[in-house]
């Protein structure tokens, strides 16, 4: 079967958006982390769907699976390049429109400048959203992987785990935030970050996706981190999120409001592909 996809990428994590709106996607989760696979497949940190919409609400919808074939709830770099997508296309125009995520509805806006800004949600701290299997803390404090560790928790559609540390560039991705992601405790499993605070206005995040392992960038994770940092009173309500593959912009009020992210997505090629 062949299948008509293209290459996108929001500020280094990347995607394949496959348009789906005419038939659902017809492949296994095997078949997904084959695509997925860097050597013997196109690659990707998550592939996309564009659907139609399952709420009335919503202009349109679109799945998430990871690159070892898991679903995935939300993917703020995902979400924009699913808003660019259909602009390019010529279904959606500038201004705001609601679009279906696996976990909500979300509200996007295409801005003039080519920028796309996300309302990704009120952030969950209750142990029982994200989910995880602890009484309420923060921070909690856990033993992983040979280390008495210190994080935050947050569902922003998807769990998080947040670590804060002096350092980013030194934080243990490959080893504590693996560990971190699958332990028992987040009975779904979940994204972790390590933030480092430059300023109050300004943060380093690293994170370690579940089904996707370290990524470029993670938009959803750059939204978890101010949350569980501003919460703390460590941060103002406008941040510059770095993360290795660039800067994401963050906007947090604080208790009860939504998260905004603005960032540029980027095609990058169009083809075709045996399944």
């Amino acid at each position: 079967m062949k299948l008509r996809f293209t290459k996108m990428h929001g500020i280094g994590n990347d995607f394949v958006v496959i348009d789906c709106r005419a038939q659902p996607l017809a492949l296994s989760a095997a078949q997904i982390a084959r695509l997925g696979d860097r050597h013997f497949g196109i690659g990707f940190d998550q592939l996309l769907t564009i659907e139609k919409p399952t709420d009335a609400a919503c202009a349109f919808g679109y799945g998430i699976w990871n690159s070892d074939g898991t679903k995935a709830g939300q993917c703020g770099n995902g979400v924009r390049c699913v808003a660019a997508w259909l602009r390019r296309a010529g279904a959606l125009g500038a201004g705001t429109t609601r679009l279906h995520s696996p976990s909500g509805p979300v509200t996007v806006e295409l801005l003039d400048d080519g920028d796309v800004r996300v309302d990704m949600g009120v952030p969950r701290f209750a142990p029982v959203d994200v989910p995880l299997d602890l009484p309420a803390a923060d921070p909690y404090r856990l033993r992983v992987a040979d280390s008495d560790i210190e994080f935050g928790a947050v569902s922003m559609g998807n769990p998080h785990a947040l670590v804060e540390v002096a350092n980013v560039a030194t934080a243990p991705l490959d080893s504590l935030g693996a560990a971190l992601s699958t332990h028992a405790c987040f009975p779904e499993a979940c994204n972790v970050g390590f933030a480092q605070i430059v300023d109050r206005a300004r943060i380093r995040l690293r994170v370690w996706e579940r089904g996707a392992g370290a990524t470029l960038a993670c938009g959803s994770g750059a939204c978890a981190a101010v949350a569980v940092l501003r919460r703390r009173g460590k941060l103002d309500p406008g941040v510059a999120v770095e993360l290795p593959g660039g800067t994401l912009q963050i906007q947090w009020q604080g208790e009860g409001a939504p998260v905004w992210m603005r960032c540029p997505a980027q095609f990058v090629f169009e083809g075709d592909i045996e399944a």
